[in-house]
């Protein structure tokens, strides 16, 4: 009986060593391969959304970079390398350059267009009946296709149209083309891109004074704070980032405006903005070379203002509680 005891002891202590070297150690591998898996396992799940952004953006970006710099003319197979010829016939050919003015009155409408959707974001924000009528009257034309816009409105301008009738019923007789002459076609033109685009603001700021928490409102209504104050000293700074943004898209938009004048007028009558002129240089005149030189130089202009506007208004964090 003493020696079965003994054998058992003296066995006891290697078991106990095996199973210290077993279970002890198994969390310890466990949790060596946890952070492996943690940092491997976000890329995992970019891996295809950073496959198509590089196939579909960084890749033809790259190819429209290496374009600027030939003579191709999108269809043959040689491509000369030309250097800076293309970014200097840009700058330097008047003809190239000069559309650059028409984004002027796109830039001036995004102003009038900015200021009216902040001015309706603001009103309906507020307790008001039918607010959510309006708010989908003044949504509506940004869920419209674009191309079916340019054909309503190229009725609506045209001789003897909707609107020289409208004018009619209160005793305007006009005859005056409103797509024939720069001023009032651009004007025109910049008009139903107000129509349009107004929605899309709209909405934005709307979003951004909703945000706002009601118990600053119930504060300034109790110290008798009026509708403008409350605009001015709780709106204001509230929606400063999405006015920020709001502005970006504006330029950026004003500078690559295609859809609408290419449908109404094909950049006829002074009406041709970069990207029409661009586009018909790749597809018209077959230079496609010069074209992606155009393209790379719109690209330099609107990152160059994002980063000015960026400098001269950085994002701030806003806490009005």
């Amino acid at each position: 009986m003493t020696e079965t005891t003994d054998a058992v002891t003296a066995k006891t202590p290697a078991a106990g060593r095996r199973a210290a070297r077993g279970p002890a150690n198994r969390p310890q591998q466990r949790s060596a391969r946890r952070p492996a898996l943690q940092r491997i396992t976000p890329w995992l799940f970019l891996l295809a959304p950073l496959a198509l952004l590089v196939t579909f953006t960084y890749v033809p970006v790259a190819n429209m970079v290496y374009y600027s710099f030939t003579d191709w003319d999108g269809v043959s197979p040689d491509r000369n390398f030309t250097g800076v010829d293309n970014y200097t016939q840009i700058f330097t050919r008047p003809e190239l350059f000069r559309v650059f003015f028409v984004s002027f009155y796109y830039l001036a409408a995004s102003a009038f267009q900015i200021a009216v959707a902040l001015y309706f974001a603001t009103v309906l924000s507020f307790d008001l009946r039918f607010r959510n009528l309006f708010k989908g009257i003044l949504f509506f034309p940004y869920l419209i296709n674009g191309v079916a816009i340019g054909f309503v409105f190229l009725y609506f301008f045209q001789d003897g149209g909707t609107l020289d009738s409208v004018l009619s019923w209160f005793g305007a007789e006009t005859d005056h083309a409103w797509l024939g002459d720069p001023t009032s076609a651009n004007t025109s033109l910049a008009g139903v891109s107000v129509w349009r685009f107004t929605g899309l603001n709209f909405v934005l700021f709307l979003g951004a004074i909703q945000s706002i928490p009601g118990e600053l409102y119930e504060a300034a209504q109790l110290d008798g704070a009026s509708r403008w104050q409350q605009f001015r000293h709780i709106i204001a700074p509230s929606i400063k980032p999405v006015l920020s943004l709001s502005i970006i898209l504006a330029i950026s938009g004003s500078l690559s405006v295609f859809e609408i004048p290419y449908i109404m007028t094909g950049g006829a009558t002074g009406t041709s903005t970069f990207v029409i002129q661009t586009v018909k240089l790749a597809f018209q005149f077959n230079k496609t070379g010069l074209a992606s030189a155009a393209a790379v130089v719109l690209l330099l202009i609107i990152l160059l203002i994002t980063w000015i506007q960026r400098r001269l208004v950085p994002d701030e964090k806003v806490d009005l509680v």
